[in-house]
């Protein structure tokens, strides 16, 4: 069984991330969500509505897929948590170049720490590349539209955080 993992932090979760879980399923028999417990992000969703608002987006990809997703959180080294769940392919989303060099970086360093677990990139598809989780968020704290970048669950759960 070829099992990938695919961590961030999910804050919150938007269709380019569910874009990267549903072309996931062609490349692994069983798809990890890790989600990073990063406190130095100050996450605007806490770890379990960030884990609750993943199994929801993914409870229809679940029923029309073979493949079997997991949600799991951690605070460890990516590589670290790879190892615990049984991966051997990383699944990394890239945006734009920048992200690339970042993610470059890191690559060499897992490596390193880690020959077995290779890493794999997937770029986001068009439509979605400028979808940030950051800028859905500032976007939704300032009162604007964001039904293009995340599910209505997804938007009710920021209007919810920022009403208050």
């Amino acid at each position: 069984m070829k099992i990938g993992l695919y961590a961030g932090t999910f804050d919150p979760v938007t269709f380019g991330h569910l874009d990267i879980f549903r072309r996931s399923t062609f490349l692994v028999d069983k798809l990890v969500i890790g989600v990073a417990i990063n406190q130095e992000k100050k996450p605007l969703f806490s770890l379990d509505e960030r884990v609750d608002l993943i199994n929801q987006e993914i409870a229809n990809l679940k029923k029309s897929s073979e493949l079997e997703m997991v949600v799991y959180p951690f605070e460890n080294l990516l590589v670290d948590c790879a190892r615990e769940v049984g991966a051997s392919i990383i699944i990394r989303g890239l945006r734009a170049v920048s992200d690339f060099e970042y993610e470059f970086q890191m690559v060499g360093m897992n490596r390193v720490l880690e020959q077995n677990i290779e890493t794999v990139f997937m770029m986001a598809d068009a439509r979605k590349q400028a979808i940030a989780s950051k800028l859905v968020k500032e976007i939704a704290r300032l009162g604007g539209d964001i039904s293009e970048f995340v599910s209505p669950n997804v938007k009710k759960a920021l209007e919810r955080k920022f009403s208050v």
